[in-house]
Order: C-alpha cells, then structure tokens, then sequence
C-alpha cells in the first residue's frame, strides 16, 4: 500500500521561507514521478512542481526561481524549498507520485493529505 505523508508546512511572514517534505512508503520516490500541488482558498488545484525519476523538474510558472524540488533517494523523501514566499503562495499543498515516469499533471496516482501553508503580509 502507497502512502505520501507531507510535512512542513506552518505559518510564516512574507519574503520568509519553509520545507516541505513529502515522506513516502511503498513507492520508491526516485523511481517514480513526484509533483507539489496546492489549493488555495476557493481556488482550483494548482501545479507547483514535479520532478521525474531521470531527475529533470518542471515548475508552475508564478512559483519558477523561489521554489526548488528535490529528492533524497536514501531516505525516500522528495522536498519543495520554498523561499521568498508571498501571500498568494497561501494553500493547502500536496504531495503526489505516479510510477508512470511522465504521467498527466494532477492525473497522479497517489496523493497525501496535504500540510498548509499560510504568509502573512
């Protein structure tokens, strides 16, 4: 059984920065593509970040240059640093993977709960 547990997330002032982890069991994250979601407040599910087993990464383009993913195959974690944060990066954010290696966006096998995410101004 596939479980993404996410974790991190918190409440932090603007321009300030936090990281995320994404803690999988019966997967293994570095065979497998690993996306960031977030869902915001009345907002639809947004693409944040993926990275695919090879290693390449795509970024949703109102995060590009202050958010960076990353894997560490030894301890089976895939993260999201996320720096320079503004109020708008305010969400619920979510882990998922597929073993697919490039699998639709938000078309993801497994999903975790999510951790939230609140910059205040």
């Amino acid at each position: 059984q596939v479980r993404l547990v996410e974790s991190g997330g918190g409440l932090v002032q603007a321009g300030g920065s936090l990281r995320l982890s994404c803690e999988a069991s019966g997967i293994t994250l570095s065979d497998a593509a690993v996306g960031w979601y977030r869902s915001g407040s009345g907002m639809q599910r947004e693409f944040v970040a993926n990275i695919f087993s090879r290693g390449s990464t795509n970024y949703g383009d109102s995060v590009k240059g202050r958010f960076t993913i990353s894997r560490d195959t030894g301890k089976n974690i895939v993260y999201l640093q996320m720096n320079n944060l503004r109020p708008e990066d305010t969400a619920v954010y979510y882990c998922a993977a597929d073993e697919r290696y490039s699998p639709p966006r938000d078309k993801y096998t497994y999903w975790g709960q999510g951790t939230q995410v609140t910059v205040s101004s």
